[in-house]
Parts: C-alpha cells; sequence; structure tokens
C-alpha cells in the first residue's frame, strides 16, 4: 500500500471529536473518540470504535452504558485531555466535570450536550472494538458548534 496516498485519503474523512463516558459520578472514566456514526433510526443507534485496551470500553462493557458528549468547538485542550490514555495519563480526568445521567451514567457537564447508549453489540476490528449501541437519552445542554477533527489540528489515522 502507498502510505503516503493512505495518509492524505485518511486526513480527508471528516470526523467529529466526541467525548464518550462510562461509569459512575464517583468513578468516571472518559476518552475522545472520533469514529462514530448514527446507524439506525428506529431504534435510534449508533456504532463508535473504542480501542481495544482502552480503560473507558472496560468500564462500557461492565456498566453496559455509555454517554457520547458533542465537544464545542472552544473545547479543543479538553478534547486533547481526554484523548491522553489512562495508562500514561492516570490524572486526566482532574478538574473536568461529569454529571449523572436518568439511566445511570455520566456525561460530560460542559458538552454541547450527550446521548446515553445501551449496549446492544460488540464486533473485533482489529485494534478497536466497534460497539453498536441504542440510544436511550439524548439531551442538549448548550448552543454551539460542534469541534472537529480538521478545527482542532488533530491528525488520527492508520
Amino acid at each position: 500500500m502507498d502510505e503516503q496516498a493512505k495518509r492524505i485519503l485518511l486526513r480527508q474523512f471528516t470526523y467529529g471529536l466526541f467525548a464518550l463516558a462510562a461509569g459512575t459520578p464517583d468513578q468516571p472514566s472518559a476518552m475522545t473518540v472520533n469514529w462514530i456514526t448514527q446507524a439506525s433510526f428506529e431504534p435510534p443507534m449508533v456504532a463508535v470504535a473504542m480501542e481495544v485496551d482502552s480503560r473507558t470500553l472496560r468500564v462500557t462493557r461492565e456498566r453496559g452504558l455509555f454517554t457520547v458528549s458533542v465537544f464545542g468547538e472552544e473545547q479543543r485542550e479538553l478534547a486533547g485531555q481526554l484523548g491522553r490514555r489512562s495508562a500514561r495519563a492516570p490524572d486526566k480526568l482532574q478538574g473536568i466535570r461529569f454529571i449523572a445521567t436518568p439511566a445511570g451514567s455520566v456525561a460530560l457537564a460542559d458538552g454541547l450536550g450527550y446521548l446515553e447508549c445501551r449496549v446492544a453489540a460488540e464486533l473485533p476490528s482489529g485494534d478497536h472494538v466497534l460497539v453498536l449501541a441504542e440510544v436511550v437519552e439524548a439531551v442538549v445542554l448548550r448552543e454551539g458548534q460542534p469541534l472537529t477533527m480538521r478545527d482542532a489540528g488533530f491528525r488520527y489515522f492508520g
């Protein structure tokens, strides 16, 4: 494969940046994700890719729930903070506010809003796991424009 062509083309895919959180208000886990898409209208479902060895995937599996919060365009630093691996940055959640959700999970308190999702299925996907989940709640917290990979200047590609 032409590695340069692969980089060029994968960088042209359009991605948003989102905070995926799981756990409880006293023990949250969270990470930045960008590989997420709506998968069904009825019932409403999303599919998201999570790294196989992530702490948040482990907590998601234990609880069967997670939230996806939309970062506002001004939250580049927060997206970068949550993008660090917990193993290398065990204090990465320091200073981040979470709120309890109706179904018993946690969500980013300062995002534009969040979807609360119940895990329906998983599919191994190389160094990631593709998680299919039903959206069980949707909450708008504030108005704003979403942060994108391009706007943030992040480069994540295979």
